[in-house]
C-alpha cells in the first residue's frame, strides 16, 4: 500500500515544471505582484497620487517611508547573510539545474535570480525614499517600477523561450 502511495503521489506532483501549468501560473502572478508593489506601496495608490488626489498622495508618502525604512532595517541588520545564503541559493540553482540537469532546480533558479535583482532594486530605491517630498517619490516609484517591469520583461521571455527549449526537446517515450 505505501508503494502504491508513493507512486500515485510522485504521478501527481509532476517535478517537471516547464510543462506543469501551474509554474506558469506561478510565474504570472509573481511578476504581476512583484510590478504592482514597489517598496512596498501599492502603485494604484502612486497612480492616483500622481492626479492630485490629497489622501493617496499623503498615504503614499507615508507608506513609501514606513516600507522604506523596514527594509532598510532589514538590510543592515541581515545584509550580509541575507547576500550570502542569495548566492549560495543562487549558485546550489545554477548547478543543479544546469550541471546535473534537473528541471525543477532550473525553474526555481528563473524565478529566484530575477527575483534577487528586483530585490536589489528595491533597496536602492528605499535607500534615496528619506527626505523626498511627495512628486519626487512619485517620480521615484514610477522609476523604479519602469525597472522592475523590464527585468520582468526578460526573465518572462528568458523563461519561456527556456521551457519552450527544454518540452521541444523532451521525448515522452525516453522519460
Amino acid at each position: 500500500m505505501d508503494l502504491y502511495f508513493l507512486t500515485v503521489v510522485t504521478e501527481a506532483i509532476d517535478m517537471r515544471s516547464f510543462s506543469n501549468l501551474w509554474f506558469w501560473i506561478v510565474l504570472a502572478v509573481l511578476w504581476s505582484t512583484t510590478s504592482h508593489w514597489v517598496i512596498g506601496v501599492p502603485f494604484d495608490m502612486v497612480r492616483r497620487a500622481a492626479r492630485g488626489h490629497e489622501p493617496s498622495l499623503h498615504d503614499m508618502h507615508v507608506l513609501a517611508n514606513i516600507q522604506a525604512r523596514r527594509l532598510l532595517y532589514i538590510a543592515d541588520a541581515t545584509g550580509l547573510i541575507t547576500t550570502a545564503f542569495t548566492f549560495f541559493l543562487v549558485t546550489v540553482l545554477a548547478l543543479l539545474g544546469f550541471l546535473y540537469e534537473v528541471e525543477f532546480a532550473q525553474a526555481i533558479l528563473l524565478l529566484v535570480l530575477p527575483m534577487s535583482i528586483v530585490g536589489w532594486i528595491t533597496l536602492r530605491a528605499a535607500r534615496q525614499v528619506d527626505g523626498l517630498d511627495a512628486p519626487d517619490l512619485g517620480n521615484l516609484l514610477f522609476r523604479t517600477r519602469r525597472w522592475i517591469q523590464m527585468v520582468g520583461i526578460v526573465s518572462i521571455f528568458v523563461t519561456s523561450m527556456w521551457g519552450m527549449w527544454v518540452n521541444l526537446n523532451s521525448s515522452v517515450l525516453h522519460g
